[in-house]
């Protein structure tokens, strides 16, 4: 039996879940539910998913760049152009200093979805390991998983990299999340490294489709 949730967006996750494997992968419902209660881990996408936001347009907006921001991100999250070009592009674009990118922290207010908060503590307090996976940066997305109690070391995602001087040097084109299919690459390491049999993947893009497999499911905010 499933433990009694108070979060809405609980049931939402799973009649989202139900309808996309009874349609596409004609699994029944309770295949879907059964996958759920067994998995040893979820892993989350952040930006609207998470929040209600894009971490990487918020920080454009700050910078006084959104406008020509937000049309690379709508084309990286269809997949028309592959995910490493895109944030190479956007963050040449927005160019933010360490400066700025410390005092946007200081400002901004995280807006987070709707019962995400009840949803993981209730995973947490069932045991199942939570994990933010994300395409964003990890400097932006650290006070998303403190609000979350979710442990620093839980969070996959891109880091900005900076001069002595504090401008603008890029970002690490080794994190696997700064690439197309790099979240795949990152759960198939939690199944090797931590032993999880069953893991299931949230998100909103193309690059979140992309990591089932080898996540054991996947639901499409």
């Amino acid at each position: 039996m499933l433990h009694a949730v108070s979060s809405s967006w609980f049931v939402v996750v799973i009649r989202r879940a139900c309808r996309f494997y009874s349609i596409d992968k004609m699994v029944n419902s309770n295949k879907i539910i059964n996958i759920w209660k067994a998995a040893d881990a979820v892993t989350f996408d952040v930006d609207s998913t998470v929040t209600r936001e894009e971490g990487i347009d918020e920080l454009a907006n700050f910078c006084g760049k959104g406008e020509q921001i937000r049309e690379l991100t709508k084309q990286a999250m269809q997949g028309d152009m592959t995910f490493q070009q895109s944030l190479l592009m956007r963050l040449q674009i927005i160019n933010p200093s360490l400066t700025q990118v410390k005092e946007f922290l200081d400002i901004h207010e995280i807006k987070l979805t709707n019962g995400i908060k009840e949803l993981v503590s209730d995973l947490q307090t069932r045991g199942k390991d939570v994990y933010l996976i994300s395409g964003g940066f990890h400097c932006l997305i650290l006070p998303v998983a403190r609000k979350l109690n979710i442990k620093p070391e839980n969070i996959y995602a891109n880091k900005l990299k900076f001069y002595f001087t504090g401008e603008f040097a890029g970002f690490d084109e080794n994190q696997p999340t700064s690439r197309s299919g790099g979240k795949a690459e990152v759960i198939q390491h939690l199944k090797e490294t931590r032993g999880y049999k069953t893991i299931v993947h949230i998100g909103d893009g193309s690059t979140d489709l992309e990591a089932s497999p080898p996540a054991d499911a996947f639901i499409g905010m």
